[in-house]
């Protein structure tokens, strides 16, 4: 059972190496998906929702990462 869960943590880890960033992409691609959809915002206007957000997704998983990596010194 637990070469099982090995194989599985791993594969998983192969996909998803930060479960926050992939989490919050996920909810970022969601909200922006739900806003052009149901709000009817522009497509354009979700595009640039989108990349704007995906930046901001990215500073602060890099962030973090940097936080983690500074406590381990």
């Amino acid at each position: 059972m637990k070469l099982l869960q090995t194989i599985g943590s791993e594969l998983l880890g192969m996909f998803v190496d930060d479960g926050s960033l992939a989490l919050l992409s996920l909810v970022l691609i969601a909200v922006v998906s739900a806003a052009v959809k149901l709000l009817g915002l522009p497509p354009l206007g979700g595009g640039l929702v989108l990349g704007a957000g995906c930046l901001v997704v990215l500073s602060y998983s890099v962030r973090q990462a940097t936080r983690k990596f500074a406590k381990r010194l």
